[in-house]
């Protein structure tokens, strides 16, 4: 978790420290699955497309990789924003395609994505590996209003009371329009409002973000924001197990909550920038 500036405020490596030394936040590297969507969603505004846009969701065969939607639903006509909120892998798949894997990881480039990109279809379903500590930094670009930002947990060191490093701040570097990232913050939106995050919705406070299941239920996520905090609440095996069924919208949604509401208590009401 962290301020949307990128200051760290909390950091789980794992379970147990003198078990398993091993930092999963910073280190382990996952595929973060239907948590990248928005990485594609911000690719297809920056080329024009609105989230009232609609899509039909068809079967998709590109070169013998045919991706289906979770449980095999079938939805329709849909806007983008719907395509989202319900986490449809057959529409974001195609849209990927529309405007180009080159430009899916462009923009997960400039939003703060580090970890290796291959341009191949699958991508657009979050088959990359990924870090928590980079996927959380690459949101909080989303939650700060569209400026990257660089991660951070020291500010200042001290010794004998004499300072022998201080943090120099960064010059604010704006990677995403500010009216591409209103329309992305409002379709992240409405992914705990009315889509698959709703297990993280905040009683009442404004909250955006996204689920990421993988194949199997290998890895789970919910990644989002508010005003004041970003965060990631990952779940999974260190063996790469599957787990008993999890998915983005059940556990790590309910943990992604439970810390928020904690973080959040005794803070003002803020509406997201939508």
């Amino acid at each position: 978790a962290m301020d949307v500036d990128g200051t760290v405020r909390a950091l789980v490596g794992g379970i147990d420290y003198a078990k398993s030394q091993f930092n999963r936040a910073v280190t382990g590297r996952r595929q973060p699955g239907s948590a990248f969507k928005p990485f594609v969603y911000l690719a297809a505004l920056e080329a024009g497309d609105s989230p009232w846009d609609i899509r039909d969701d068809v079967p998709v065969d590109i070169n013998g990789y045919r991706p289906t939607n979770f449980g095999g639903k079938y939805y329709g006509t849909v806007t983008l924003a719907d395509a989202l909120a319900h986490s449809i892998n057959t529409i974001t798949v195609n849209l990927a395609q529309e405007v180009g894997m080159g430009n899916v990881i462009a923009a997960a480039r400039r939003a703060g994505i580090t970890s290796p990109l291959q341009p191949n279809a699958s991508l657009a379903l979050g088959t990359a590996e990924v870090t928590p500590l980079e996927l959380t930094s690459a949101y909080a670009t989303f939650a700060n209003g569209g400026y990257r930002v660089t991660p951070y947990l020291v500010t200042e060191i001290s010794i004998a009371g004499k300072p022998v490093y201080q943090r120099s701040e960064p010059r604010k570097e704006r990677v995403i329009d500010e009216e591409v990232n209103r329309d992305l913050t409002a379709m992240m939106y409405g992914v705990v409002i009315g889509g698959t995050g709703g297990y993280a919705s905040l009683h009442g406070r404004e909250a955006a973000g996204k689920t990421g299941t993988t194949q199997d239920s290998h890895d789970a996520w919910f990644v989002g924001f508010t005003t004041d905090y970003v965060a990631a609440a990952w779940v999974g095996n260190d063996d790469s197990s599957p787990t008993r069924g999890v998915t983005g919208g059940t556990l790590p949604a309910y943990i992604w909550r439970d810390t928020m509401l904690a973080a959040e208590k005794g803070l003002p009401l803020k509406p997201l920038d939508k």
